[in-house]
């Protein structure tokens, strides 16, 4: 339990840090990327909290309810918005924000009122299918799936257009597998130990990746400018 509980509250710490990080780079230059990865990363320091509280007292219907939410169904499409934002164009990132939203509300109202298939384990975490009927389960791996895809996929299309990306892009890639991968292993073994570490690395690599992936866009923006400041004088 002690275990449990280090390794919680050292993911709880990172993801608040890496949130108000980025929350600092949305105020200075509010980039809707830079707002959909802040909101991101606050959901997975809502869902390392969660965790953390678990581990350290014990575990509510109320905590895994929230613990199940924010960590499993709607964590990963807001992410994936922040990619939709950075490598699409405006409108269609808009739409798919309004999409994003949608689903986020709707999974909360589910979560809310969706009924127990057996109480909560108070001294573990346990796996959804526990508790649980179909629907949340349904829309969690919908939400990961789904979001991962575009994640994915977008940081392969940046890096096919600007292979400066390769290696920001490696970094989201492998932040978003590892932070599937620990949802796998606690979903089959119930490994709290391997999700709270799960957690915590993939959270660090997205939280490189993007920053290097927002550098090279804001390389690319400041060269024309560069360029016309040049040529005016």
């Amino acid at each position: 339990m002690l275990l449990h509980t280090a390794l919680a509250a050292g993911a709880s710490v990172v993801a608040v840090a890496f949130t108000l990080a980025t929350f600092e780079r949305w105020r200075a230059r509010r980039e809707p990327h830079d707002l959909s990865w802040t909101v991101a990363f606050a959901l997975f320091s809502a869902a390392a909290v969660c965790l953390w509280w678990g581990a350290a007292d014990r575990w509510t219907g109320l905590l895994f309810r929230l613990f199940y939410l924010f960590g499993a169904i709607v964590n990963v499409p807001v992410l994936a918005l922040g990619t939709v934002y950075l490598v699409g164009r405006r409108r269609q990132a808009d739409r798919a924000a309004i999409a994003v939203i949608a689903f986020c509300a709707f999974s909360a109202g589910v979560l809310v009122v969706a009924p127990w298939r057996h109480a909560v384990p108070p001294h573990r975490l346990p796996q959804g299918s526990e508790v649980f009927g179909p629907l949340p389960r349904v829309l969690a791996a919908v939400g990961s799936a789904v979001g991962a895809v575009v994640v994915i996929a977008g940081a392969a299309w940046s890096a096919f257009r600007d292979r400066r990306r390769v290696a920001a892009n490696a970094l989201i890639v492998g932040g978003t597998l590892v932070l599937a991968a620990g949802g796998i292993l606690n979903s089959a073994v119930g490994a709290m130990n391997a999700f709270a570490l799960s957690l915590l690395a993939g959270v660090a690599l997205l939280f490189v990746g993007f920053l290097a992936a927002s550098a090279a866009r804001d390389e690319e923006a400041f060269r024309p400018s560069l360029a016309e400041a040049t040529r005016r004088s």
